[in-house]
């Protein structure tokens, strides 16, 4: 199973094998800052190749992610699809700190609770509609 792994342990970006999506775990308490969040994108494209896949991300216990961060949630990456799963209310209110500048999210991204829930929006092919926050799901 292919892997990536940030050298301070900030993340660590897998592709699972079924159902082929990519998985990024973030570090918990971790700040996640602008150059994190660019080396978190470029593992999940490195991975992925020329293959799209979608991606969950796991950012519970994450701190929220600063400005310069969450612009870089705006670039377009190889992932059609992006789950922001996490456990609380403090995660969710995290997830809805959309890139600045009014872009928003470079894919279809929902917040979810529950990871069943959140593969399974990941992997229906049958819409390609997603809802981009802060419209958070389940």
């Amino acid at each position: 199973m292919p892997t990536a792994t940030h050298p301070d342990g900030a993340f660590r970006v897998v592709v699972a094998v079924p159902p082929g999506i990519v998985r990024l775990s973030w570090a918990p308490g971790l700040c996640i800052t602008g150059p994190l969040a660019v080396a978190a994108r470029v593992a999940v494209d490195n991975l992925n190749g020329d293959r799209p896949r979608p991606l969950l991300v796991q950012m519970t216990g994450v701190d929220t992610p600063t400005r310069e961060a969450r612009a870089q949630f705006g670039y377009r990456c190889t992932a059609p699809r992006i789950a922001l799963l996490g456990e609380s209310a403090v995660d969710r209110i995290r997830a809805i700190f959309a890139p600045p500048g009014g872009g928003g999210f470079a894919a279809p991204t929902q917040f979810f609770t529950s990871e069943v829930a959140a593969l399974a929006w990941l992997l229906d092919t049958a819409s390609d509609v997603g809802m981009d926050l802060p419209s958070l799901g389940p």
